[in-house]
């Protein structure tokens, strides 16, 4: 053997050996530092289900969320498995452990849609996604994952304290959607990006109309459009503003940013005239009508007086288009319906039980309070 073959064969020897031994070590290290986790002995499955029932009682949810998943695993034919597996998914979230409440939800939903407390699990998986809700200013796809199974809840189980504990909630996601939205908007308003942020503001207006963002939407539209001198759509966004909101600030603040932009009826810079007709005054047509109207018709009328904000409540019902006619000082907050009355709110009196106190649904079964444990097994 060459001088050469010898100094280049004996340290790949060497290096090959110390692998080996590097390899061994890890193995050892990794076999003490990783124990099992002790197994659960078979247990007969009213003892199993009474110690999971006893840690949750006792203030351990994580070890009776271990105990009534090991009653499914142990007994998964018994009675008990199905309310264990509910109970699970409840233990899960009361530990914030949504990523295993989630799929044992679904799991149960999946396997038992005909249970009594089926409902119960509709409304605990809409939970866990309720609260993982970010700020605005973060993704919102968990916003709009509780969005669908808070929908879901309503449309399932109607008319039970379910649905209406949804119903409120349901209110507040899509008003932090719209809050989403409107983020977006002023940053692309901010940096002179007026198309990307009437596209936000539009979709404030269309999409989640019974939320506090509206009025602002609509005067950051104007806000655009007259910026990008399309004054017909700002005197358009501005005349729907004062309509629905004629006590705001907003309006105010509309009015306003159309008369220091010389748009006014009797100068020149203004575009052809154009006013929105209320579909309530034309018969049967549901669509807006545009019609040309002498030019004093074409500016929203000012404020009688500077007022102080006064902003419309949620109505849960669509915008209107104005009628071409001056507000009304006297007009009450909040939308106007198509007959000119105001559009009342249907907020629940009791979120909760009936007046007897009791919680029945049309099967004669009791119902689950939202926030309190399922029924155990009788």
């Amino acid at each position: 053997m060459s001088i050469r073959n010898h100094h280049n064969s004996t340290p790949w020897r060497r290096t090959r050996g110390q692998l080996a031994a590097l390899a061994l070590a890890g193995a050892l290290l990794a076999a003490c530092s990783s124990d099992p986790e002790p197994q659960i002995p078979d247990t007969p499955v009213e003892v199993l289900y009474n110690n999971a029932k006893d840690a949750l009682e006792g203030g351990e949810p994580r070890r009776a969320a271990t105990l009534f998943d090991e009653v499914e695993r142990q007994h998964p034919y018994s009675k008990w498995a199905t309310q264990a597996q509910l109970m699970a998914a409840y233990s899960y979230y009361l530990v914030d452990a949504y990523d295993d409440a989630i799929p044992a939800l679904e799991r149960f939903i999946e396997l038992h849609p005909g249970n009594r407390n089926a409902a119960y699990a509709f409304y605990l998986r809409a939970l866990c996604y309720y609260e993982q809700i970010e700020d605005v200013t973060r993704d919102q796809g968990n916003t709009e994952l509780a969005q669908r199974a808070l929908s879901d809840v309503i449309a399932r189980f109607p008319n039970t304290p379910y649905s209406r504990d949804a119903t409120v909630k349901l209110d507040l996601v899509m008003d932090h959607l719209a809050g989403k939205e409107m983020d977006v908007g002023r940053y692309y308003l901010k940096r002179h990006q007026y198309l990307g942020g009437i596209n936000r503001f539009k979709n404030v207006v269309d999409r989640f109309q019974t939320t506090s963002h509206v009025p602002e939407a609509l005067l950051r539209l104007t806000e655009s459009y007259v910026a990008l001198g399309v004054f017909a759509e700002a005197q358009k966004s501005t005349a729907v503003l004062g309509y629905n909101y004629p006590g705001s600030s907003w309006y105010q603040d509309a009015y306003n940013l159309l008369v220091n932009a010389g748009i006014s009826p009797d100068g020149g810079e203004a575009p052809p005239p154009v006013a929105l007709v209320n579909p309530a005054d034309l018969g049967t047509s549901t669509e807006p009508v545009v019609e040309p109207v002498a030019a004093p018709d074409v500016q929203p009328a000012p404020p009688a007086m500077p007022v102080d904000p006064v902003e419309g409540s949620p109505t849960g019902m669509p915008l209107e288009a104005p009628v071409p006619m001056a507000p009304d000082p006297a007009a009450p907050d909040g939308l106007i319906g198509q007959d000119g009355t105001q559009l009342q709110t249907n907020t629940p009196d009791d979120m909760f039980g009936t007046e007897d106190g009791n919680n029945v649904d049309p099967s004669g079964e009791p119902l689950l309070i939202p926030g309190e444990e399922p029924q155990w097994p009788q």
